[in-house]
């Protein structure tokens, strides 16, 4: 795939390659992840035209398709409705064992953290540019409470408030580069699979139900999950940067959970209420990949084992 971006031409695959791929492996997903990111800031020596090369979107479509297939195979009972999708997400579990942020605020060590970090700048350097695709397919209530908490996102006016700046900030304390998609070659399927599906549901409007419901999902879950991450990086000595990264989340995505289910998501229903199901399983598919992405990372961690295909300088 890097040769045909870089020489401009057609991707070369073998007819039924797509359709045998592994949905999970990391060629489909390493491929969904550099095809997507021709939509954000491109790639040195590759033509900036190639984000809509009709090969290129062709090979796209029929990957994307293979993880839908996916994810709706392992989600034939997922929720319907809204109520039933987040009702979970409101009550803190009491048994947090497997909970991957209780783990690194309890027994997660300085390596974990950086091999952590690294991971997530996949989307945190560009922390809710795919959601923002979705705000002028909204309308009314739902698009403004959208753009509102994009605004906070996006530093409120203030560059040096960006919430990808402050993970930047955060990669510094913690010895890590912060250049933008510098870790992209570290990352396991698993990791990539969270990054794809914002993408995916951000650049369809077929998808703008799922979006919402990913969006939501992230930000109703955010603030806790915020909280015990400022706690790991304080007792592990990571940095004031690196705690204040999350901190910053515990009170701004306390405030949007209730703009997010109120306004978003009540806004859309209001306007759409044909996309429920959709909002439901923008949910569920996000508990899917962030619970694999967990299990993959704890598997590794408990065996003493890095998580990167590549170590760490």
């Amino acid at each position: 795939m890097t040769r045909a971006l870089r020489s401009g031409d057609a991707p070369r695959h073998p007819a039924a390659a797509v359709p045998r791929a592994d949905p999970w492996g990391e060629d489909l997903q390493l491929t969904l992840y550099l095809l997507y990111e021709l939509h954000y800031r491109g790639f040195e020596g590759v033509d900036d035209a190639r984000e809509w090369d009709p090969d290129l979107l062709r090979l796209r479509q029929a990957m994307e398709a293979r993880f839908l297939d996916v994810l709706r195979a392992e989600l034939p009972d997922a929720p319907r409705t809204v109520a039933e999708a987040f009702a979970p997400l409101l009550v803190e579990p009491v048994d947090l064992s497997g909970s991957l942020s209780h783990h690194l605020a309890t027994a997660g060590e300085l390596w974990q953290l950086r091999e952590y970090a690294a991971l997530r700048s996949l989307y945190h350097l560009k922390e809710a540019d795919p959601h923002a695709w979705v705000i002028p397919r909204l309308a009314g209530q739902a698009k403004a409470s959208m753009v509102a908490i994009e605004y906070d996102e996006f530093g409120a006016g203030r560059a040096d408030r960006v919430h990808a700046r402050l993970f930047a900030d955060l990669m510094d304390d913690l010895g890590l580069d912060r250049a933008y998609g510098r870790y992209l070659d570290h990352a396991p399927a698993p990791l990539l699979a969270t990054v794809n599906l914002m993408s995916l549901l951000g650049l369809h409007r077929a998808l703008r139900g799922a979006l919402v419901g990913h969006f939501a999902c992230v930000e109703i879950t955010s603030s806790p999950g915020s909280r015990r991450l400022a706690t790991a990086m304080r007792r592990c000595g990571a940095g004031p940067a690196a705690e204040r990264f999350y901190a910053e989340h515990v009170e701004a995505d306390a405030v949007h959970e209730q703009v997010v289910r109120h306004g978003v998501v009540g806004g859309l229903l209001a306007d759409e209420p044909t996309l429920e199901a959709d909002i439901a399983f923008g949910c569920a598919a996000t508990v899917l990949l962030e619970d694999r992405l967990a299990a993959h990372l704890r598997e590794a961690w408990d065996r003493g084992a890095s998580v990167l295909r590549h170590p760490l300088e």
